[in-house]
């Protein structure tokens, strides 16, 4: 005879504990849920009852899984993806979608140029890019995964580092012609320069031992997308990460004329919330990305 089986908590009580742990409100659950809060923590309440301890804490404002509440938390948040899995197969979708939030320069730099090699190596799996600078709430499920730019450390999401933000001037050959010879990082001081008045000039003139005066800011374009537009127009010379560069260095748009590259203390990452480490969409996009990130980082 089979041994028997451990019951399973009641699944309503789960679904209200994974959407609570997941929002971090009774309240918040409930919308999500089309329940009412009462009824939310009925089920949690329900859930803790026969777990024998206490699965949340009571914060001022939401609630916050207990060390027990984690652990549960995890393995719940990773069955009930599962779950989701099955049923879009058994419904005839087949496929998942995974939704990227990302900042503005490496959507346009690094996922426009790249993201259609992703797509043919994981045709079930649909993509969405949405560009956004703040930080998007991934354990709500407003995104599947961020790119995001800082020191890699967001409570409840593992994060891989993809590069260190760093920055070069670039200009283009004609630009080069007009204000050459360009030789010394001193003779760019004779060359226009796009939102001269960003402080990250002065931080690379200096690395590069020279002195700079910010110039008053009469325009600033906020971006390295729009910067390397004006840069590519011939308005200036513009500061760019190298690794958004390598695709114009090498087709001749652009030309970086000196190897000094300045580095900030932030770095660009991809950051994904842990219990969705093992999701086969975020697996297969972080492995892939990691990879393309080693290649242009290589050349």
């Amino acid at each position: 005879m089979d041994k028997a089986k451990s019951p399973l908590p009641p699944l309503p009580a789960v679904r209200a504990f994974e959407a609570a742990a997941r929002l971090g409100s009774f309240s918040r659950a409930a919308e999500e849920l089309a329940m009412t809060q009462a009824a939310v923590s009925y089920q949690i309440k329900l859930l803790e009852d026969r777990a024998g301890q206490p699965l949340f804490r009571r914060l001022p404002r939401g609630v916050a899984p207990t060390a027990a509440g984690k652990a549960l938390q995890l393995q719940v948040g990773e069955a009930l993806d599962m779950v989701r899995r099955g049923w879009a197969e058994v419904r005839g979708g087949g496929g998942q979608e995974l939704v990227i939030s990302a900042i503005a320069s490496f959507a346009a730099f690094i996922l426009g140029p790249r993201l259609g090699l992703f797509q043919v190596a994981h045709p079930g799996i649909t993509t969405r890019v949405e560009v956004n600078h703040r930080y998007v709430d991934l354990e709500a499920g407003e995104a599947s995964v961020a790119i995001r730019v800082g020191h890699g450390s967001w409570p409840g999401l593992a994060a891989d580092l993809l590069f260190r933000s760093s920055y070069t001037p670039l200009l283009t050959p004609a630009l080069m012609e007009t204000y050459g010879p360009i030789t010394q990082p001193e003779d760019l001081l004779r060359v226009p320069l796009v939102d001269a008045a960003d402080p990250a000039w002065e931080m690379w003139f200096r690395a590069a031992g020279v002195d700079y005066v910010p110039q008053a800011e009469r325009h600033s374009l906020g971006t390295q997308v729009l910067e390397v537009q004006a840069a590519l127009a011939g308005h200036g010379a513009c500061l760019l990460t190298p690794a958004y560069a390598s695709g114009m260095i090498a087709s001749g748009a652009l030309v970086q004329p000196f190897d000094q590259v300045t580095e900030d203390d932030i770095s660009v990452w991809l950051a994904y919330p842990e219990a969705r480490r093992a999701d086969p969409a975020v697996a297969a996009f972080r492995n892939w990305l990691l990879a393309e990130v080693a290649d242009f980082d290589s050349n």
